[in-house]
């Protein structure tokens, strides 16, 4: 018993493992999250540009909304979904916030490249918008498991309860051996 099938003994993985461990499946839920919210973006930053006039940081805040609503379906309901869903009005506010200042980030660098430099052709403008969305994601990632879905605190490890001491006058004397 308490042994792996290998005969070795196995310990309790240390806290600094779990934490890591944990945070490389949440990185790996953003990133799938994210990855399709990319998806999102672009291809609605493309079907924009192609059907419509609009000039191109108008058309990549349009797709950056899109891509604001897919990610938030998919945070709460697959990265986040074991967090805190108490305060919803609170979360969205807070989403919303983070998401717009990352909006800002993102299309940042594409007005810059556009009208700052003048790289207006289709693949600067994918370039510049890609490269945005990649900082913009950074700045996202840190706040929304900071701010927007919180963790819920740890329970309190697991205590055993000490058998109570009996009374001093409960205590029995150990038998005292006779002497020969």
């Amino acid at each position: 018993m308490g042994r792996a099938s290998s005969g070795l003994q196995t310990k309790p993985p240390s806290a600094l493992r779990v934490r890591v461990e944990r945070l490389t499946r949440e990185v790996a839920k953003f990133g799938a999250v994210g990855g399709a919210g990319l998806l999102v973006n672009l291809l609605v930053f493309n079907l924009v540009r192609a059907v419509t006039d609009l000039p191109v940081v108008r058309a990549s805040v349009i797709a950056t909304v899109v891509a604001i609503v897919s990610n938030y379906l998919g945070f709460r309901y697959f990265t986040y979904r074991d967090r805190d869903k108490n305060a919803r009005t609170r979360e969205m506010t807070l989403f919303l916030l983070f998401s717009g200042v990352g909006l800002l980030i993102e299309n940042g660098v594409l007005f810059a490249a556009t009208y700052g430099f003048g790289w207006d052709s289709p693949l600067q403008n994918n370039v510049f918008k890609f490269l945005g969305i990649g900082i913009a994601t950074l700045f996202r990632f840190w706040s929304y498991r900071t701010w927007v879905f919180r963790a819920l605190p740890e329970p309190a490890p697991a205590t055993v309860p000490l058998p109570e001491q009996p009374l001093a006058a409960e205590r029995v004397s150990p038998p005292q051996r006779a002497r020969v």
